[in-house]
């Protein structure tokens, strides 16, 4: 940046006394200074941000298979759990029933199946010895296949008595956190109830919209359908920024993005991994995704070089003759709060004032020569 002389303007003490007491009022002692750059194009890193929601690689809706009432709560809100691990207790004592029935009526169904089996046998030898007939053959040996499909239905009903015995105690599917749970002890609940919502959170992931500059941007590029795991595995690390603004210390990757554009909202929604060794995310939280993303060959000018007034901005571009002009610019914003990056307005090699460009005016001499400066 070149360095513009400081220019004074003092009045002789004699004349202002004078002017005063006339009653002229008479601008007080002003200084100026102003500094200016040279526009070049260079590569910069943007933050791109994204509000998202969190939830749990496997969120699960524990709900009963059984009715009965609720016996035992084993857990409570915001608990640990492994996988495995029991978490309710629904009354089994109509369950133990009817395993008890299932198995009498398995017992007594291998009874019949072995009587008939001994008659069909005996038939069996009978007729070879021309004694019986073969319908009575053919009558007990329907009767012995009888008896087998008996035996199997009466396994099927203990096997299913089992189940349902094994459904009064619920465990944990996955491993994570419980939720809200909304029963209590005593309550009568049916596979309609929900009991609470285990969240799996040795990986979470952030849901979020991606924006639809974005999704230009990708056009443009031509990405095709067969190149989006590879556009997925080349972007950036992403970080997670909790609502009181503290980060999350882990990084994540973008594991998925839809191939569809919302009709309505014109983006994709994309989805974070975050590891969660410590257990400090949790389903249901939100907060901001970002993800640095390059700008190859822009211009960048400070964020002080840039006057807005109104809905327009501009800049001030020194001429040949060094008095400055403004020029109208479109600029977006680089979210590191210092600099902004100029699309339409400006070129390579232009020279722009950037301290003072709020206290310059159309045509005023911002440049001056060293005998301009020994001569003040």
């Amino acid at each position: 940046m070149k360095k513009s002389v400081i220019t004074w303007a003092v009045g002789m003490t004699a004349v202002i006394t004078g002017l005063t007491s006339c009653g002229v009022d008479m601008p007080k002692e002003t200084k100026s200074s102003f500094e200016t750059m040279t526009v070049k194009k260079s590569d910069i890193e943007l933050p791109y941000k994204f509000s998202a929601k969190m939830k749990g690689q496997n969120d699960v809706t524990v709900t009963p298979q059984v009715s009965g009432q609720l016996m035992k709560i084993c857990v409570t809100e915001g608990q640990q759990v492994k996988k495995g691990q029991t978490l309710f207790i629904i009354d089994s004592r109509n369950a133990q029933l009817e395993l008890e029935a299932a198995q009498a009526n398995l017992q007594a169904a291998l009874a019949q199946e072995n009587s008939a089996k001994l008659e069909y046998e005996s038939n069996k030898n009978l007729f070879e010895k021309k004694i019986v007939s073969s319908y009575m053959l053919n009558n007990s040996e329907n009767s012995y296949k009888q008896a087998q499909a008996s035996v199997a239905q009466a396994r099927s009903a203990v096997n299913r008595a089992k189940v349902n015995l094994g459904f009064c105690t619920i465990t944990a599917s996955v491993p994570g956190i419980i939720g809200e749970i909304p029963v209590r002890t005593g309550d009568q609940v049916s596979p309609m109830t929900q009991l609470t919502m285990l969240s799996g959170n040795t990986t979470m992931y952030a849901e979020f919209s991606v924006t639809e500059s974005i999704v230009e941007a990708m056009v443009k590029e031509g990405m095709k359908a067969n190149e989006v795991e590879k556009y997925i595995a080349n972007l950036p690390p992403a970080t997670f920024v909790m609502k009181n603004g503290t980060e999350y210390p882990h990084k994540g990757r973008v594991i998925s993005l839809t191939g569809v554009v919302n009709s309505e909202t014109g983006s994709l929604t994309s989805k974070v991994s975050f590891p969660n060794p410590d257990g400090h995310l949790y389903s249901g939280i939100q907060g901001t995704i970002v993800m640095p993303f390059a700008e190859k060959s822009v211009i960048v000018v400070p964020q002080y070089a840039v006057v807005r007034l109104q809905d327009k901005a501009q800049v001030f571009k020194v001429k040949a003759d060094s008095t400055a002009t403004a020029i109208e610019v479109t600029t977006e914003d680089t979210g590191n709060g210092k600099d902004f990056i100029v699309t339409s307005g400006l070129n390579e090699g232009d020279q722009i004032v950037t301290t003072g460009a709020n206290n310059v005016t159309e045509g005023q001499k911002v440049l001056f020569s060293e005998e301009e400066v020994k001569g003040e």
